[in-house]
């Protein structure tokens, strides 16, 4: 049999869009021979959907939709398609209205085939909010042009008990389907990328495929909702290998002969390549979604707003970016120089907007309540707030978005001012380690300089007052980043962290501290571009709670 797998980019609630879309996909397939194409799990209403799915409305137009998918298909091609169904036992038996399902078009007919079983709830998901699971994942299994194939959606397919050292659910819908008689299984899926999902993907994938001695589908979305970054990835997998190498971060359709050898091994991916790619569809599927076409980046000299810029530019292209400098009088000569040539560099918009005029503005106005004090933290606050209504006003008059520049590891401590850096449309880096953001950095300039030496190089200091380094603060990032990984990553115990970095207990406990006592900065964050399984997104701590590990 010749499966198409349709790695497509959907937007959520554009339901004439993602039905075009599948239906140009279903035509390629069958011009290239394909008897039946697969399309990821929610296709049709896009990718969360959300609360979306409470307003009537917005049923009654997906119900459209796939009736509308099913009269516009070629008719000698069946399609199997996430979308939404109703629970029809749900007034009689309670439970939620909805099934996250699977509806297989079969010369204009639609026919619900599958629904899913796990609903995951941690990290980013909040799934039985809205669906009903499957009770009786034995009854997702179809034929298909004499195949018996078993359906499961996503998550269904992260529980096998042969593979994970601890499951979540009591059931494993894979095995379920195989013992209902499945000779071939398909999963329809959304899975967001994390740093190295797409390794370990494959290794689950093909350990169920090996352990149940059947082929395995994985159809994933690709494309970005706000934080999540679908990277696609989609796999053809047997006990004997792929069919092909998954694409990353791109649409695409494969065509898959089930009964031809299975043989390639998937080639690894660079973690700063991955890294890269999600970004930039981060960036450029925010701006383009929300109706924008530019970009403003503040530029400082530094290595975290060049970063920011260089990504920009290969989401946006040159043109879309725009670079602003804002020198007070405790600028280094040589941060404003690297600004300018990294501009340069870059081939984007260059100005100067020199603060030391508002900073003595501000110091004017001030003074009858500032009187009597030390120059303090308010002050170097303000200068940030100053330059981030310069970014602001700049991006009002002519119509870009701002995008913030700060690091995860500066954002776990609290190393950043509310209302002043922290302003901006979206956190294009917020879920990259400092050291992360050097190694990302160091690969763009793998080609040649884009990004400069010395912005990479030179000791990272805010420069909010004189001789200032982000040292006399915080410990060095190489040794920090290893700490706030145990903490957040993994939460980890004070005493388990210390011992697995070697950091002295008390001084982890100080920097936990830290990381409690910057929780209400984190919620007034901008959306962040999720590149790890712990993103600010999926931590939910308390704003504000009292508990103290010591």
């Amino acid at each position: 049999m010749r499966i198409a797998l349709g790695q497509i980019d959907t937007t959520v609630g554009d339901l004439v869009g993602n039905v075009a879309r599948i239906v140009e996909f279903a035509q390629q397939a069958r011009l290239r021979g394909a008897e039946v194409a697969v399309f990821p799990e929610l296709a049709i209403s896009g990718y969360p959907p959300e609360d979306l799915v409470l307003r009537p409305s917005f049923l009654q137009a997906h119900a459209a939709a796939l009736q509308d998918l099913a009269a516009r298909v070629p008719p000698d091609l069946d399609v199997l398609v996430g979308c939404i169904t109703p629970n029809d036992t749900a007034a009689e038996l309670g439970g939620r209205p909805l099934h996250n399902a699977v509806a297989l078009l079969q010369r204009g007919t639609v026919r619900i085939v599958a629904r899913k079983t796990l609903l995951p709830t941690y990290d980013v998901f909040d799934e039985s909010r809205y669906f009903e699971p499957c009770k009786a994942p034995q009854q997702n299994v179809v034929t298909l042009r004499g195949v018996r194939v078993g359906i499961v959606v996503c998550e269904d397919g992260w529980n096998d008990e042969q593979f994970f050292d601890r499951r979540i659910y009591p059931i494993d819908p894979v095995e379920c389907v195989v013992q209902a008689g499945a000779e071939l299984v398909v999963n329809l899926s959304a899975s967001p990328w994390a740093r190295r999902k797409e390794a370990f993907r494959y290794r689950m994938v093909a350990n169920a495929s090996a352990r149940h001695g059947v082929p395995l589908l994985y159809v994933n979305m690709v494309g970005g909702d706000v934080e999540l970054q679908f990277d696609g990835g989609s796999l053809a997998v047997k006990p004997t290998g792929v069919a092909a190498q998954p694409i990353a971060f791109a649409e695409t359709l494969v065509v898959v002969d089930t009964d031809a050898p299975w043989t390639e091994t998937p080639a690894p991916m660079a973690i700063e390549a991955m890294q890269h790619a999600a970004i930039v569809q981060g960036i450029r599927a925010y701006v383009r979604k929300f109706g924008f076409q530019k970009v403003v980046v503040g530029l400082s000299g530094g290595i975290d707003s060049a970063l920011v810029a260089t990504l920009a530019v290969d989401a946006l292209g040159a043109a879309g970016v725009a670079g602003i400098a804002m020198p007070s009088r405790y600028s280094s000569d040589h941060s404003l120089a690297d600004a300018e040539r990294l501009a340069q560099n870059l081939g984007i918009a260059f100005h100067v907007l020199p603060i030391a005029p508002l900073q003595d503005t501000f110091a004017s106005v001030l003074q009858p309540v500032f009187a009597g004090t030390q120059p303090g933290l308010a002050e170097e606050n303000l200068q940030a707030r100053m330059r981030g209504t310069l970014l602001m006003a700049f991006a009002n008059k002519h119509g870009h978005l701002v995008l913030t520049t700060g690091n995860k590891s500066e954002c776990a401590v609290g190393y950043c001012t509310i209302y002043g850096d922290t302003n901006g449309a979206l956190a294009p880096i917020a879920d990259l380690w400092k050291t992360e953001v050097w190694a990302l950095s160091r690969w763009l300039n793998r080609a040649g300089e884009r990004i400069p030496a010395r912005s990479i190089e030179k000791a990272p200091s805010a420069e909010l007052r004189p001789g200032q380094f982000d040292s006399d603060s915080l410990p060095p990032y190489p040794e920090l980043d290893p700490v706030l990984r145990c903490l957040i990553e993994e939460e980890l115990s004070v005493e388990a962290t210390a011992v697995r970095t070697g950091m002295a207990r008390e001084r982890v406990a100080e920097l936990l501290a830290k990381v409690n006592a910057s929780e209400w900065k984190r919620y007034q964050y901008p959306p962040t571009l999720k590149l790890s399984e712990r993103c600010w997104s999926g931590r939910r701590m308390p704003v504000a709670h009292r508990y103290r590990e010591r």
